[in-house]
């Protein structure tokens, strides 16, 4: 049976150091370090200040906890010593106890201590009360560092925890698992990972030249980590393995990742909800050197899977508001004869609220009557609101009422049916010949026309939104030739915070005229143009006139 080591047995606090003794008597420097060395301390000897400092100096090994310096040195005093390692961040932190047999004034004393000394001991000095001195020091010392150190492992996890929470997406989120993780310990991490509503699973770590790598895996080694970390369960927990047993886990799902491995490793998984996949990180087990490091990444990986929750909650909720808002949208377009449509919708591809943007084509016997609209605000009601104002838009086309009379009649169902709730609407009705266009314009956007050779112009004339109860000018009439195309977006297509609106329209005029094809390569055009990533709604609706009936 192996003997207790009465050394690791101590608290932290209490564990030998590697003591500084800076002193330019032989004898006395000999009896400090021996009685130093006899407590279990690495004692590192100097005869002189300067010699003292290069100790201390950036790079040197091993590095002094503490440093015992005499008082009456041959280059510099003991005072200047304490007060060059005091005045640097690098060594600011180590204990300096005076010791002299000759300063032994109060002054002394004094002085020392104003100068930087955290004790001061006249001779004779007992064995008994240099070593007690010296442990009092280095508790002192190691506590504060502790707590420096554990400061600044908290930063660090709020830091990473926010870019965890900062990630729109799951392979961003996980690479900024792997990178928090990385920081928090200093030490090379691997995430695996599920993304929500697939099948795969990633690795991802974070490489020397700041980059996140991403590899596929088998769902089976997710399935391993799990089972051995938490079982069935939810919360944190965690699992060991040998440098082999990782190796052949990674070998098994045939896993090739350069971090971490080559040493014992502990995997920590975290789930918040039964059934749900966990994430998961993987990490050197002596990068934890503390309780608190296994605390802190305990902590990391909860506010982790939290986060991927969270995420996969959002996508959910934006896959079934996007499916929400389509069923209440046109399942088809018409094939009139002498006219070709293109419809081109995009749901906003941040935040999970449905807008209020809808389109409508229907063949009427007055004509073709072709509509888009906005209902101001994203909302499920919003949604709603949008939904009623298309149906009884197609009741009123149906009528045979012209466009005007259909936006005026649209604002009275606004103020009567939802009271407060405003939208913009614009209707274009082509003539049964294809020879003029009607357009009753509710605050929408202009409608844009091509002629055959690309050149642009807007219908500018409009009336107030729908939702004020203000009455509408007449329709504007337009006369067209074959080979006219007409564009009506909504505003998401192109509407930015920080740009003038007319600017924007003249740049989609610009853009559509370099288009000169068909209504469907009009749009991806469009969207190629246009097409960063969008915080509203975008509809694009065009249509050519290929044929006049005259």
């Amino acid at each position: 049976m192996s003997q207790p080591d009465p050394v690791a047995d101590r608290p932290v606090e209490d564990r030998p150091a590697v003591v500084l003794v800076i002193d330019d008597n032989p004898t006395n420097r000999y009896i400090l370090a021996n009685w130093l060395q006899r407590a279990g301390h690495t004692v590192l000897e100097a005869g002189d200040g300067l010699g003292g400092l290069a100790l201390l100096a950036p790079g040197a090994t091993p590095r002094p906890e503490l440093a015992i310096v005499d008082v009456r040195l041959p280059d510099l005093s003991g005072f200047e010593v304490s007060e060059r390692i005091k005045s640097d961040p690098r060594t600011a932190g180590v204990p300096v106890i005076h010791v002299s047999a000759i300063a032994i004034a109060t002054s002394d004393r004094t002085q020392g201590l104003y100068r930087g000394a955290d004790a001061y001991l006249t001779e004779p000095i007992a064995p008994s009360e240099l070593l007690a001195t010296v442990t009092s020091a280095l508790r002192y010392s190691r506590a504060r560092m502790r707590a420096e150190q554990l400061a600044r492992r908290l930063d660090t996890l709020n830091r990473a925890t926010l870019d965890v929470y900062r990630a729109v997406d799951p392979t961003e989120l996980a690479a900024a698992v792997a990178r928090g993780a990385r920081t928090l310990l200093q030490a090379p991490a691997l995430v695996v990972t599920q993304p929500p509503d697939t099948d795969t699973v990633q690795l991802t770590h974070w490489d020397e030249d700041g980059r996140a790598v991403v590899r596929p895996a088998p769902p089976a080694l997710l399935d391993s980590l799990a089972v051995a970390a938490l079982g069935a369960g939810v919360g944190v927990g965690s699992a060991r393995y040998g440098v082999q047993e990782w190796a052949d886990l990674l070998a098994r799902n045939d896993v090739r990742s350069p971090a971490p491995g080559g040493a014992e490793v502990t995997v920590v998984a975290a789930r918040t909800k039964r059934g749900r996949p966990p994430v998961c990180v993987a990490l050197h087990t002596d990068a934890e050197t503390s309780e608190e490091d296994r605390d802190l990444v305990s902590q990391f990986t909860q506010a982790s899977a939290l986060a991927l929750e969270a995420l996969r909650s959002y996508t959910e909720e934006h896959t079934l508001s996007v499916t929400l808002q389509r069923a209440l949208l046109p399942r088809s377009l018409p094939e009139p004869d002498g006219i070709r449509l293109a419809m081109r919708y995009l749901p906003a591809t941040r935040g999970n609220e449905i807008g209020g943007d809808f389109y409508e084509a229907i063949e009427t016997p007055a004509g073709l009557l072709l509509a888009v609209g906005d209902v101001v605000g994203h909302s499920l009601q919003a949604a709603v609101v949008m939904g009623e104002l298309r149906h009884a838009l197609r009741l009123y086309a149906h009528e045979g009422h012209p466009p005007r009379t259909v936006l005026e009649r649209l604002d009275a169902l606004l103020d009567r049916e939802w009271p407060g709730w405003t939208a913009t609407v614009c209707i274009v009705l082509v003539d049964p010949d294809r020879t003029g266009l009607s357009v009753a314009n509710a605050g929408h956007l202009p409608p844009l026309l091509l002629d055959p050779l690309g050149e642009g112009s807007f219908v500018h004339e409009h009336g107030p939104m729908l939702g004020m109860g203000l009455p509408q000018p007449p329709s504007a009439e337009v006369r067209i030739t074959a080979g006219t195309r007409l564009l009506l977006v909504t505003d998401g297509l192109i509407e930015t915070r920080d740009k003038d609106l007319t600017t924007s329209l003249e740049e989609l005029r610009t853009a559509a005229g370099q288009e000169t094809a068909g209504p469907d390569a009009l749009c991806e055009h469009l969207l190629r143009v246009f097409g960063a990533e969008q915080s509203d709604d975008v509809v694009l609706f065009a249509a050519e006139v290929t044929d006049q009936q005259v």
